[in-house]
C-alpha cells in the first residue's frame, strides 16, 4: 500500500471483543467459540459509540460469537456491513484451550516459559503466533487497500490475533511481539499509515485518539 502525501493516510482500528465469561475466569479461550456476557455487550455498546466518531468506512471481525456480537453494536450505529473473516479468529492452541491459566503454567510450564521467552511454541500443541500473522494480516490489508484515502478500517478481533497482527503490520520481528502489551476487553490499537508504512499511534486505548503535538521536540 502506497502511503499518503505527507504521511497522512489510512487508519486501521484493531478492536479486541467484550468481556466473556472464560475472560473473567481467566480461561484460555483460543478458537473456541464464547458468547459476551452481558457485561461484554454493554462494554461493545460503549466503545461502539465513540468509534463511530471517527466515522469508519468499513468494518470486518473474527466470525467467532464474541467478535462478532461486539462488531454488530458497531455496524448497529454506522449502518455499515460487517465482512466476517475465519483468518481473524484467536489462536488455536490445542490441548491448553478450556485450561485456567494456573492450570496452563502447572501442566505445561515450559512451554509457557518459552513462548514468554519469545520462542516459536506450538501452544498446546496448536498454531504458531507467525502462522496467525500469516493469515490474519493479509485479510487486515487487503480490507485497508479498498480505502478511500483517509480513510478508516475497524477490525473486530482477539487479543493474541491482534497483537501478532499489529507486530507483522510493523515489521517487528516475531520474538518481540510479546513486547506489546494486552489488550483490555473492547480496548482498541490504532495503526496509522505513514511516508515510511505503518506506525502505532495508540495501543490498549479506551478513548479516541488525541493529536500528538511536539513528538520529536
Amino acid at each position: 500500500m502506497s502511503a499518503a502525501k505527507g504521511g497522512r493516510g489510512r487508519r486501521i482500528v484493531l478492536w479486541r471483543h467484550g468481556q466473556t465469561a472464560w475472560n473473567l475466569e481467566r480461561r484460555f479461550q483460543g478458537s473456541t467459540d464464547i458468547e459476551l456476557t452481558e457485561t461484554g455487550v454493554a462494554q461493545a455498546r460503549r466503545a461502539a459509540r465513540l468509534l463511530a466518531a471517527l466515522k469508519p468506512d468499513a468494518i470486518v471481525a473474527s466470525d467467532l460469537k464474541r467478535a462478532a456480537a461486539t462488531a454488530a453494536e458497531l455496524s448497529a450505529i454506522t449502518g455499515h456491513d460487517v465482512a466476517h473473516d475465519s483468518a481473524l479468529r484467536e489462536t488455536y492452541a490445542g490441548e491448553w484451550q478450556g485450561l485456567t491459566h494456573d492450570e496452563i503454567v502447572a501442566r505445561y510450564g515450559e512451554q509457557y516459559a518459552a513462548w514468554k521467552r519469545g520462542e516459536p511454541v506450538r501452544r498446546g500443541g496448536g498454531e504458531l503466533e507467525t502462522e496467525v500473522a500469516d493469515r490474519a494480516a493479509p485479510v487486515v490489508l487487503e480490507h485497508a487497500d479498498k480505502l478511500p484515502e483517509d480513510g478508516t478500517l475497524v477490525v473486530v478481533s482477539h487479543g493474541g490475533t491482534i497483537r501478532t497482527t499489529i507486530g507483522r503490520l510493523l515489521g517487528l520481528e516475531a520474538r518481540h511481539w510479546e513486547s506489546l502489551g494486552g489488550l483490555s476487553n473492547c480496548c482498541w490499537s490504532v495503526l496509522g499509515e505513514g511516508a515510511r508504512g505503518w506506525r502505532l499511534l495508540e495501543h490498549n486505548a479506551g478513548t479516541l485518539p488525541e493529536p500528538v503535538l511536539g513528538d520529536d521536540d
